[in-house]
């Protein structure tokens, strides 16, 4: 995350802090993959409509996480502009545990879920964002198998 898109998130973080509390990590993640079928589906499906013209492809929407020794914050990035958008997600940290990293070539991801809870977020990191990916995995223990 370059310097100007970490100074808006934390100015928008900032205000939801409580006294003591400070941002650990930031990171640009994706909360939900598109696979290569859909792609190739919506874009095949847009050609045909369009007449040739065209081929629109689907996109992950970047949200930007933020986590404090207490919480996660995930907030919509805006793709044009570097401000977030909203706060998608306030979670409190103690309870959430992790599944195994899952490595890809141009990712890496893990799902992050309450012990009693069946269903988890899972969150997906660029590639050039293993280090905030490592810290976040470090911060979160490991869920029992």
């Amino acid at each position: 995350m370059n310097a100007k898109r970490r100074r808006l998130l934390l100015a928008a973080i900032d205000p939801l802090l409580e006294a003591g509390e400070r941002v650990e990590v930031t990171a640009i993640v994706n909360l939900n993959p598109v696979s290569v079928r859909r792609t190739a589906v919506f874009a095949a499906a847009s050609a045909l409509m369009s007449g040739g013209a065209m081929a629109v492809v689907p996109a992950r929407v970047p949200m930007y996480l933020g986590m404090t020794g207490h919480r996660l914050f995930i907030f919509e990035a805006d793709p044009m502009f570097a401000k977030p958008k909203g706060l998608v997600l306030t979670t409190p940290r103690a309870g959430l545990v992790r599944s195994e990293i899952k490595e890809r070539v141009l990712n890496s991801s893990f799902v992050v879920s309450s012990p009693g809870s069946d269903q988890g977020l899972r969150i997906i990191f660029p590639l050039m964002c293993r280090k905030e990916r490592d810290a976040v995995a470090a911060a979160l223990p490991l869920a029992a198998a």
